[in-house]
């Protein structure tokens, strides 16, 4: 880092100052306010918000790590963004006429209060463990790589940089997401997300720039084999018969993962609810889902790059281009930062240190606020329902205070899973998603059903990924354990597999008990599922979408099409 880049990273710091003291100038009166930014954000500040979100040190890390390490692969996950547009076009008007904050209290109101209560519960405990501590954790690791700092000494002790990198971060997101609350979340991610477009693009060129091209890359990672039956890092559909991404299984599961995230996570779906219309909010996602076209290109072929790089140094017969493990094998996690350090020069570095710093921050804000949200809409003011608007505010700020100290404390174990980390999390994520698709899809597609079915749905795919979770821990670390059918169930079996078959016992047993049990009473569920909207309603949202709307979700699915087509 040289003086140039500090320059550019104070000139960020600056404009992100002034955005967060303009936004805590303008008084939260009461909770919608906070929490929603007011129900008033346009579909710029929606889509960049929903993109930058979603973009955290997972992507930096995992996502460039997946490409070094696996090829195209995890393509998949990114690819399945389009399902945004799920979020628009059906659920948003479903959403907007309940005016709720949260989707526990949308499950409230379409099935009952354990239901909320359930969602709750798992939302927030999955914030705490996986979102927040992973990306603080993986923060860390970025700004050791890119500043190339092991320790630092702070009042006469030398400290691990990491933990300095990684409670800083966490303290200045913090401070503005607590007195800024939404706003400051939708604004400072306007400024943020261009930043982080403008870095990684200007890595990616660069990267083929010291590789030779595309063509370089594509004839490096194709001479890697991934698995015994033909497939090459640049694949993305595998033989079926794959032990890690089986082309069926990572059709269905990122598909499901990509449901239950896109439509139905309080994370993502709060940008929406803060749109001041159907219109706006619709739009918001539409530019979302073209912005999430960009990763795969921005995150994983850098990885690949990255891996490409280091193939041809060896070739060469110089020091490979990835550091190394201990093991000896390249450090495919260290890929994107490794880009960063020693691909770029002074003053564009800093500038893409600005993206990285954009990118955590704005993660780990969106989590904060939410996280926030939750607790204080889910549970206090449940149970306090006449606690004063501004109380709310002042609980949803300590929340966000307690979160991020449980988040720091979840850290060191975090940590201590080290290169297994990105599985850790798409193995949570394929156990957590089910129940609560299964839930909402039916909720909001089917009539019939029932209050009892919609919570026994979630309560089915609670137990079942709890008891998935538990036998990975245990027969891991279990030596010649005894094969069994429930070991291949819950063990041996493919997890995206699993989770295909995981959504098709929950909604078994959602229809099974909604036909076993009372219909809903038409008044509860007017507008609320399809079929029950009244003309006013349909009229609305009708009039909140023109022909401008479908060609750019054409376009958008025409895109996800072409890639699937070239990468086969």
């Amino acid at each position: 880092m040289q003086t140039l880049d500090w320059i550019v990273i104070g000139a960020f710091f600056v404009a992100l100052i002034g955005i967060i003291v303009w936004v805590v100038s303008q008084k939260s009166n009461d909770s919608a306010d906070y929490f929603l930014g007011g129900r008033d954000a346009t579909w710029i500040a929606i889509g960049a918000s929903i993109f930058a979100s979603n973009i955290g040190s997972e992507h930096l890390i995992g996502l460039a790590g997946a490409g070094a390490s696996s090829g195209m692969a995890m393509a998949h996950w990114e690819i399945q963004g389009w399902m945004i547009l799920i979020l628009g076009w059906v659920f948003v008007p479903f959403y907007s006429r309940s005016m709720v904050f949260t989707m526990p209290e949308f499950l409230e109101r379409r099935y009952n209060p354990q239901s909320r209560t359930i969602l709750s519960v798992i939302s927030l405990i999955s914030y705490v463990l996986t979102k927040v501590a992973v990306t603080v954790y993986a923060g860390g690791l970025v700004f050791q790589q890119v500043f190339g700092i092991d320790s630092i000494t702070i009042f006469g002790t030398e400290v691990d940089f990491f933990w300095v990198a990684a409670i800083g971060l966490v303290l200045i997101t913090a401070l503005y997401t607590i007195f800024g609350g939404m706003k400051s979340v939708l604004y400072t991610s306007v400024l943020q997300t261009p930043i982080l477009l403008l870095g990684s693009l200007i890595i990616l060129v660069l990267g083929f720039k010291a590789l030779g091209g595309w063509d370089e890359m594509l004839r490096i990672c194709s001479a890697k084999p991934v698995n015994e039956f033909g497939d090459t890092m640049t694949n993305l559909i595998r033989s079926n018969n794959d032990p890690d991404f089986p082309w069926l299984g990572a059709l269905v599961g990122s598909a499901i993962i990509g449901f239950w995230y896109w439509c139905t996570d309080q994370f993502i779906v709060q940008r929406v609810l803060s749109g001041k219309n159907e219109k706006e909010a619709r739009r918001g996602t539409i530019f979302g889902a073209y912005l999430k076209l960009l990763p795969v290109f921005l995150f994983l072929i850098p990885g690949m790059i990255a891996f490409a790089l280091h193939q041809k140094y060896i070739g060469a017969g110089a020091e490979g281009f990835l550091p190394l493990l201990d093991n000896g094998n390249p450090n495919s996690d260290a890929a994107f930062p490794t880009l960063v350090a020693k691909l770029l020069p002074a003053g564009v570095k800093g500038l893409v240190v600005c993206g990285i710093l954009a990118a955590l921050m704005s993660s780990l804000a969106s989590l904060f606020n939410s996280s926030a949200m939750l607790f204080t809409i889910d549970f206090y003011k449940r149970f306090r329902p006449e606690t004063p608007e501004k109380k709310l505010v002042v609980i949803g700020q300590t929340a966000t205070v307690v979160i991020v100290v449980l988040g720091i404390l979840w850290i060191p174990i975090m940590r201590s899973v080290g290169d297994v980390l990105y599985t850790y999390l798409q193995d949570v994520q394929s156990v957590l998603a089910p129940g609560i698709a299964a839930a909402f899809l039916l909720g909001i597609c089917w009539k019939r059903t029932s209050a009892q079915g919609g919570m026994w749905g979630l309560i089915t795919g609670m137990i079942i990924g709890l008891t998935r979770l538990a036998a990975k821990i245990f027969y891991s670390n279990a030596d010649g354990a005894a094969d069994s059918l429930f070991k291949y169930v819950f063990y041996d079996l493919n997890w995206l597999f699993f989770c295909g078959w995981m959504l098709l016992v929950c909604l078994a047993v959602v229809v099974v008990v909604s036909l076993c049990t009372p219909a809903p009473e038409a008044d509860k569920i007017r507008g609320l599922v399809f079929g029950t909207s009244t003309p006013e309603q349909r009229a609305a949202t009708r009039a909140s979408w023109n022909m401008w709307d479908v060609f750019h979700t054409a376009v958008i699915l025409g895109i996800t099409v072409a890639f699937y087509i070239y990468f086969w």
